[in-house]
């Protein structure tokens, strides 16, 4: 069984994937098999550390050793779950079980800025070490049931996402909650989106995507009213309108992790999830200009 380490308990991501590779308090149809959660390291945390003593009592209620530095569990573990909810220190928290050749997943955001991404793809090459980040969103049923029924839906045209879109400074933007909706839009539209433009105010955020070929995806982040997941994707042939269950999602990311963890194969190129690090940085900066377009490449 694969020995896995966890770390920054600042997130209950940390207690519901313990909670379902190490089967314990959650019920069987949401176990994940192939790894075992056996060590972590509670961290610390500018963005919610008032989460992390809870989470540190219950994983020791659940068996987990724990370690005081990050490092010690290097030679423990045969992979590691980078959890710490502010994506700026990712790319700290990640280098040294990159370089010491752990597979790595890294939870969303991957990074809050381009060139923090790309220093740790850089970073997975030089070391020939797979990495793997995504939100859970991306392998909801629903997500996943749509592009299975892509022949009856036709070409998908368009696609419109409504995500929850709380806020914190230290994840600016869409990369705090709404990171999720922009996933997935990805996973519906795929990468190639050129520019953006992007509305904002206390209620809402709207985001409107450009792609190379002329469709247009569309992110509607909220922060008033009831907010729902959810996707309406414009085909060809028929339009699909979907709102998106989380009972499952935890499950359907680990067994992406496992075995990306398993076979040293990431079932995300790195390349979708850096464009998706800089659809963010656009939205953001055409927001603080009042709408203006933003084209993807001048984000670096």
């Amino acid at each position: 069984m694969m020995k896995i380490g966890i770390i920054d308990f600042d997130t209950s991501h940390v207690i519901a994937f313990t909670q379902r590779l190490n089967h314990i308090d959650v019920d069987q149809d949401q176990w994940v098999h192939g790894g075992t959660i056996t060590v972590g390291c509670p961290g610390e945390s500018q963005l919610s550390p008032e989460r992390i003593p809870g989470f540190t009592k219950q994983m020791t209620q659940y068996g987990i050793a724990l370690t005081e530095k990050p490092e010690d569990m290097i030679g423990q573990v045969d992979a590691i779950m980078v959890e710490s909810v502010d994506g700026s220190v990712h790319l700290s928290r990640a280098q040294p079980f990159i370089e010491a050749g752990l597979p790595t997943y890294i939870d969303k955001p991957f990074a809050c800025s381009l060139s923090d991404g790309r220093q740790l793809a850089d970073l997975a090459t030089v070391n020939q070490v797979p990495i793997f980040s995504s939100s859970s969103l991306r392998y909801a049923p629903e997500v996943v049931s749509a592009l299975q029924q892509a022949d009856q839906i036709g070409d998908f045209v368009g696609v419109s996402v409504s995500t929850p879109a709380s806020r914190h400074p230290r994840n600016p933007g869409l990369f705090h909650y709404g990171i999720h909706g922009v996933e997935m839009l990805y996973t519906l539209l795929g990468t190639g989106c050129r520019t953006v433009w992007s509305v904002s105010n206390e209620d809402v955020d709207l985001v409107t995507g450009l792609w190379q070929d002329g469709r247009v995806g569309t992110v509607r982040g909220i922060r008033r009213g009831k907010a729902d997941f959810g996707f309406t994707i414009y085909g060809q042939k028929q339009v699909l309108r979907s709102t998106v269950s989380t009972a499952f999602i935890y499950r359907e990311l680990l067994k992406q992790i496992v075995e990306m963890f398993t076979t040293g194969q990431s079932p995300l190129q790195i390349t979708e999830t850096l464009e998706i690090i800089a659809f963010i940085e656009a939205a953001n900066t055409s927001a603080r200009s009042g709408g203006t377009s933003i084209s993807l490449a001048k984000i670096n």
